[in-house]
């Protein structure tokens, strides 16, 4: 992990109730991992996969059972974030609150810096 980031990623109470009941259910020792890839209707996508795989420079958020890891890359675009469980009318999803998207689509699953 950079020596200069300044903000990690920081996870909610419900994403942390969300994950830990979701690895629980899981084989081994998995993690959330949570990615930006390129594509998506405002130029970036964030990315949600169960993995047991990391890489030395990942970043790694554990609390209360719930194990996040980030890539340095992912990172970039993700410093200062807060990753949130939202279980409403319209359904439930993780939803991130980026500080550095400048605008996002509609369903909050895409983003611009």
């Amino acid at each position: 992990m950079s020596e200069t980031l300044s903000k990690p990623v920081v996870l909610s109470d419900s994403a942390v109730r969300r994950i830990s009941s979701i690895l629980s259910k899981s084989e081994g020792s998995p993690s959330l991992r949570i990615s930006v890839e390129g594509g998506g209707c405002s130029g970036f996508s964030y990315k949600y996969d169960l993995t047991s795989d990391r890489e030395e420079d990942d970043l790694v958020i554990e609390k209360d059972g719930a194990r996040v890891v980030v890539d340095p890359v992912s990172l970039v675009y993700l410093e200062g974030s807060v990753v949130d469980f939202v279980d409403d009318l319209m359904g439930q999803s993780f939803q991130i609150r980026n500080p550095n998207a400048v605008a996002s689509c509609g369903c909050g699953t895409s983003f611009s810096v």
